[in-house]
């Protein structure tokens, strides 16, 4: 499946197409669309009569796509689980956090056709020792946390 979906977002393809792509029988591409479609991974593109028979051009619906940790709820790592702020689990799991977030405002915005506002930055940092590491480390999260104090709006 994730090979049809890779042949989809270059462009729209019906099952015939696809499945001279990635070696399959158009039968079982037919069964796999199905699955991806009721997903909502893939939709209809549009239809064209080939012959007797009515094809079904088939498009991904992103470009690419993140799984949720929702996915696997039990098993989905958790920020709570892992108190160590320094740890590389306690990492993974708030990045975790942040793709289920952002995928249920990107769901929220698009039902209620708005656009939404995301900001992100990034960067690299390399430390000449372990104290100038601890001591960014210590500035970077007061700094932060002044900003969230400051604009921070319960209502």
């Amino acid at each position: 499946r994730s090979r049809l979906l890779a042949e989809l977002a270059t462009g729209p393809a019906s099952a015939a197409m696809l499945a001279g792509r990635v070696g399959l029988p158009r039968q079982k591409v037919n069964y796999h669309l199905k699955a991806l479609e009721r997903h909502g991974l893939v939709e209809l593109a549009g239809e064209r009569r080939k012959g007797n028979v009515t094809e079904r051009l088939m498009r991904a619906t992103a470009a690419s796509y993140v799984i949720s940790p929702l996915a696997l709820a039990a098993v989905q790592p958790d920020p709570a689980r892992f108190r160590d702020q320094l740890s590389a689990r306690w990492m993974l799991a708030v990045a975790a956090r942040l793709v289920q977030d952002v995928g249920t405002l990107i769901t929220g915005a698009t039902k209620a056709r708005k656009r939404l506002a995301t900001y992100a930055l990034d960067g690299e940092v390399r430390f000449a020792s372990a104290a100038d590491r601890a001591a960014f480390v210590e500035e970077l999260t007061q700094g932060v946390g002044a900003l969230i104090a400051k604009y921070h709006d319960e209502s």
